[in-house]
Protein backbone atom coordinates (compact mmCIF):
# COMPACT_ATOMS: atom_id res chain seq x y z
CA UNK A 1 0.00 0.00 0.00
CA UNK A 2 0.99 3.50 -0.81
CA UNK A 3 -0.10 4.95 2.48
CA UNK A 4 -1.31 4.68 5.84
CA UNK A 5 -3.82 6.43 8.19
CA UNK A 6 -3.32 6.02 11.49
CA UNK A 7 -5.08 7.54 14.83
CA UNK A 8 -3.08 9.41 17.29
CA UNK A 9 -3.98 9.42 21.35
CA UNK A 10 -4.44 13.24 21.03
CA UNK A 11 -7.23 12.92 18.53
CA UNK A 12 -6.12 13.75 15.30
CA UNK A 13 -5.74 11.40 12.26
CA UNK A 14 -2.40 11.51 10.67
CA UNK A 15 -2.09 10.39 7.20
CA UNK A 16 1.37 9.40 5.33
CA UNK A 17 2.41 8.87 1.86
CA UNK A 18 4.60 6.17 2.13
CA UNK A 19 6.51 5.94 -0.86
CA UNK A 20 9.68 7.41 -0.20
CA UNK A 21 11.52 5.27 -2.83
CA UNK A 22 9.57 7.32 -5.51
CA UNK A 23 9.56 10.70 -2.82
CA UNK A 24 6.73 10.10 -1.53
CA UNK A 25 4.88 11.05 -5.68
CA UNK A 26 1.16 10.81 -5.75
CA UNK A 27 -0.17 7.87 -7.59
CA UNK A 28 -3.69 6.51 -8.11
CA UNK A 29 -3.56 4.74 -4.92
CA UNK A 30 -2.27 7.64 -2.92
CA UNK A 31 -5.39 9.49 -4.18
CA UNK A 32 -7.57 6.71 -2.75
CA UNK A 33 -6.07 6.53 0.43
CA UNK A 34 -6.24 10.42 0.79
CA UNK A 35 -10.32 10.31 0.12
CA UNK A 36 -10.26 7.87 2.97
CA UNK A 37 -8.51 9.61 5.26
CA UNK A 38 -11.21 12.71 4.25
CA UNK A 39 -13.92 10.39 4.59
CA UNK A 40 -12.48 8.90 8.47
CA UNK A 41 -11.70 12.34 9.42
CA UNK A 42 -15.54 13.47 9.52
CA UNK A 43 -15.88 11.16 12.94
CA UNK A 44 -17.06 13.21 15.60
CA UNK A 45 -14.03 12.01 17.73
CA UNK A 46 -11.39 13.21 15.29
CA UNK A 47 -10.36 17.08 16.24
CA UNK A 48 -7.61 17.46 13.10
CA UNK A 49 -6.09 15.82 10.30
CA UNK A 50 -2.12 15.85 9.53
CA UNK A 51 -0.60 14.83 6.10
CA UNK A 52 3.09 14.16 6.07
CA UNK A 53 5.93 11.75 3.90
CA UNK A 54 7.30 9.08 4.73
CA UNK A 55 11.00 9.23 5.76
CA UNK A 56 12.73 12.94 5.33
CA UNK A 57 13.93 13.17 2.05
CA UNK A 58 10.62 14.15 0.74
CA UNK A 59 7.24 15.61 2.07
CA UNK A 60 5.25 14.67 -1.30
CA UNK A 61 7.58 15.48 -4.92
CA UNK A 62 3.89 15.85 -6.83
CA UNK A 63 2.30 13.72 -9.25
CA UNK A 64 4.20 10.85 -10.40
CA UNK A 65 5.26 11.28 -13.93
CA UNK A 66 6.31 7.50 -14.50
CA UNK A 67 2.30 6.42 -13.72
CA UNK A 68 0.76 9.71 -15.45
CA UNK A 69 3.11 9.47 -18.66
CA UNK A 70 0.37 7.62 -20.53
CA UNK A 71 -2.07 10.14 -20.43
CA UNK A 72 -1.54 12.10 -23.65
CA UNK A 73 -4.83 14.01 -24.47
CA UNK A 74 -6.27 16.84 -22.57
CA UNK A 75 -9.07 14.19 -22.14
CA UNK A 76 -6.72 12.25 -20.51
CA UNK A 77 -5.23 14.35 -18.29
CA UNK A 78 -8.54 16.35 -17.20
CA UNK A 79 -9.66 12.72 -15.93
CA UNK A 80 -6.82 12.59 -13.18
CA UNK A 81 -6.63 16.30 -13.10
CA UNK A 82 -10.11 16.34 -11.79
CA UNK A 83 -10.40 13.81 -9.80
CA UNK A 84 -7.03 15.25 -7.49
CA UNK A 85 -8.49 18.44 -7.14
CA UNK A 86 -11.97 17.28 -6.21
CA UNK A 87 -10.00 15.49 -3.18
CA UNK A 88 -8.42 18.54 -2.90
CA UNK A 89 -10.71 20.60 -2.57
CA UNK A 90 -12.62 18.04 0.02
CA UNK A 91 -9.62 18.68 1.88
CA UNK A 92 -9.61 22.69 1.80
CA UNK A 93 -13.31 22.57 2.82
CA UNK A 94 -12.70 19.38 5.68
CA UNK A 95 -14.52 21.01 8.66
CA UNK A 96 -11.45 20.16 11.16
CA UNK A 97 -7.96 22.03 10.73
CA UNK A 98 -5.50 20.35 8.77
CA UNK A 99 -1.66 20.70 8.92
CA UNK A 100 0.48 19.33 5.92
CA UNK A 101 3.54 18.37 7.88
CA UNK A 102 6.50 19.36 5.49
CA UNK A 103 9.03 16.73 6.52
CA UNK A 104 11.32 16.90 3.40
CA UNK A 105 11.01 18.61 -0.02
CA UNK A 106 7.72 19.64 -1.59
CA UNK A 107 8.00 20.12 -5.47
CA UNK A 108 5.17 21.00 -8.07
CA UNK A 109 1.82 18.62 -6.90
CA UNK A 110 3.40 18.57 -3.26
CA UNK A 111 2.92 22.15 -2.80
CA UNK A 112 -0.55 21.87 -3.99
CA UNK A 113 -1.41 19.03 -1.44
CA UNK A 114 0.34 21.62 1.17
CA UNK A 115 -1.49 24.40 0.15
CA UNK A 116 -4.94 23.06 0.55
CA UNK A 117 -3.97 22.53 4.09
CA UNK A 118 -4.97 24.97 6.55
CA UNK A 119 -1.32 25.56 8.26
CA UNK A 120 1.90 24.08 7.34
CA UNK A 121 4.95 23.11 9.08
CA UNK A 122 8.35 22.55 7.70
CA UNK A 123 11.25 21.45 8.82
CA UNK A 124 14.40 24.29 8.40
CA UNK A 125 16.31 23.53 5.82
CA UNK A 126 13.61 21.86 3.34
CA UNK A 127 13.18 23.19 -0.72
CA UNK A 128 9.47 23.42 -2.19
CA UNK A 129 8.09 25.07 -4.82
CA UNK A 130 5.66 25.01 -7.60
CA UNK A 131 7.67 23.94 -10.35
CA UNK A 132 4.81 23.20 -12.75
CA UNK A 133 6.18 26.25 -15.37
CA UNK A 134 9.03 24.16 -15.76
CA UNK A 135 6.99 21.33 -17.24
CA UNK A 136 5.12 23.40 -19.60
CA UNK A 137 1.88 23.39 -17.69
CA UNK A 138 0.15 25.13 -14.54
CA UNK A 139 -0.74 23.80 -11.26
CA UNK A 140 -3.92 21.28 -11.98
CA UNK A 141 -5.10 20.16 -9.22
CA UNK A 142 -6.73 23.73 -7.95
CA UNK A 143 -3.44 25.01 -5.61
CA UNK A 144 -2.74 28.21 -7.67
CA UNK A 145 -6.57 29.33 -6.94
CA UNK A 146 -5.63 28.10 -3.64
CA UNK A 147 -2.73 30.08 -3.43
CA UNK A 148 -4.26 32.55 -4.24
CA UNK A 149 -6.63 32.76 -1.71
CA UNK A 150 -3.89 32.37 1.20
CA UNK A 151 -1.30 34.88 0.04
CA UNK A 152 -0.47 38.19 -0.79
CA UNK A 153 -1.24 38.55 -4.87
CA UNK A 154 2.20 39.52 -5.51
CA UNK A 155 3.75 36.38 -3.03
CA UNK A 156 1.37 34.32 -5.37
CA UNK A 157 2.36 35.21 -8.72
CA UNK A 158 5.63 35.23 -7.86
CA UNK A 159 5.91 31.84 -6.50
CA UNK A 160 3.88 30.08 -9.42
CA UNK A 161 5.41 32.21 -12.42
CA UNK A 162 8.90 31.83 -11.39
CA UNK A 163 8.26 27.97 -10.85
CA UNK A 164 11.71 27.64 -8.78
CA UNK A 165 12.24 25.72 -5.60
CA UNK A 166 12.52 28.28 -2.49
CA UNK A 167 14.27 27.62 0.89
CA UNK A 168 11.74 27.23 4.06
CA UNK A 169 12.78 30.36 4.94
CA UNK A 170 12.05 32.88 2.59
CA UNK A 171 8.27 30.23 2.70
CA UNK A 172 8.03 31.58 5.85
CA UNK A 173 8.63 35.06 5.42
CA UNK A 174 5.92 35.40 2.92
CA UNK A 175 3.48 33.11 4.85
CA UNK A 176 3.49 30.03 3.29
CA UNK A 177 4.97 28.38 5.63
CA UNK A 178 3.51 28.89 9.19
CA UNK A 179 5.83 27.42 11.08
CA UNK A 180 9.59 25.94 10.92
CA UNK A 181 10.91 23.28 13.30
CA UNK A 182 14.56 21.59 13.98
CA UNK A 183 13.18 18.54 15.99
CA UNK A 184 10.93 15.65 15.90
CA UNK A 185 8.55 15.96 12.95
CA UNK A 186 5.70 14.31 14.83
CA UNK A 187 6.91 16.35 18.05
CA UNK A 188 6.58 19.53 16.42
CA UNK A 189 3.40 19.24 14.95
CA UNK A 190 1.73 17.72 18.35
CA UNK A 191 3.54 21.13 20.19
CA UNK A 192 2.05 23.35 17.48
CA UNK A 193 -1.95 21.73 17.69
CA UNK A 194 -1.44 21.00 21.60
CA UNK A 195 -3.64 24.33 22.45
CA UNK A 196 -6.25 24.14 19.41
CA UNK A 197 -6.88 20.52 20.08
CA UNK A 198 -8.01 20.80 23.62
CA UNK A 199 -11.09 22.79 22.62
CA UNK A 200 -14.10 21.10 21.98
CA UNK A 201 -14.40 20.21 18.13
CA UNK A 202 -17.69 22.27 17.43
CA UNK A 203 -16.05 25.50 18.74
CA UNK A 204 -12.91 24.25 15.53
CA UNK A 205 -15.96 23.44 13.40
CA UNK A 206 -17.77 26.73 13.87
CA UNK A 207 -14.27 28.77 13.16
CA UNK A 208 -13.54 26.29 10.08
CA UNK A 209 -16.92 27.60 8.63
CA UNK A 210 -15.91 31.23 8.89
CA UNK A 211 -13.79 30.51 5.79
CA UNK A 212 -15.67 27.09 3.88
CA UNK A 213 -18.52 30.15 3.70
CA UNK A 214 -16.21 32.69 2.17
CA UNK A 215 -14.75 30.10 -0.40
CA UNK A 216 -18.50 29.19 -1.16
CA UNK A 217 -19.53 32.34 -1.87
CA UNK A 218 -16.46 33.23 -4.03
CA UNK A 219 -17.05 30.15 -6.12
CA UNK A 220 -13.49 29.22 -5.60
CA UNK A 221 -14.85 25.50 -6.57
CA UNK A 222 -15.59 27.15 -10.28
CA UNK A 223 -12.69 28.91 -10.25
CA UNK A 224 -10.50 25.66 -9.53
CA UNK A 225 -12.37 24.01 -12.29
CA UNK A 226 -11.32 26.04 -14.95
CA UNK A 227 -7.52 25.95 -13.65
CA UNK A 228 -8.17 22.09 -14.30
CA UNK A 229 -9.15 22.79 -17.48
CA UNK A 230 -6.57 24.97 -18.37
CA UNK A 231 -3.93 22.64 -17.34
CA UNK A 232 -5.25 19.80 -19.21
CA UNK A 233 -4.62 22.10 -22.45
CA UNK A 234 -1.22 22.71 -21.38
CA UNK A 235 -0.81 19.04 -20.83
CA UNK A 236 -1.45 17.90 -24.43
CA UNK A 237 1.66 20.17 -25.99
CA UNK A 238 4.42 18.38 -27.26
CA UNK A 239 6.34 20.67 -25.05
CA UNK A 240 5.26 18.96 -21.86
CA UNK A 241 5.36 15.73 -23.23
CA UNK A 242 8.99 15.95 -24.54
CA UNK A 243 9.19 18.11 -21.04
CA UNK A 244 7.95 14.33 -19.45
CA UNK A 245 10.18 12.09 -21.51
CA UNK A 246 13.37 13.91 -20.79
CA UNK A 247 12.91 13.75 -17.14
CA UNK A 248 11.94 9.90 -17.92
CA UNK A 249 14.87 9.33 -19.35
CA UNK A 250 17.65 11.20 -16.80
CA UNK A 251 15.77 8.72 -14.26
CA UNK A 252 15.72 5.61 -15.99
CA UNK A 253 19.74 6.23 -16.54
Amino acid sequence: MSYKIEKRDMGYLIFTITRSEKRNAINFDVMEGLAEAIKRSLHPDIKALVITGEHDRAFCSGGDLSVFHSLRTKEEAYGMLSKMANILYSLLTLPIPTVALINGTAVGGGCELAAACDYRLAREGILAGFIQGKQAITTGWGGGSILAEKLPVASAMKLLMEAELQSASYLKEIGFINSLYTDQSLQACEIYLGQMISKDVNVLKSYKRIWIRKWEETKLRERIEEEVRNCAILWESDTHHEYVNAFLRKNNE
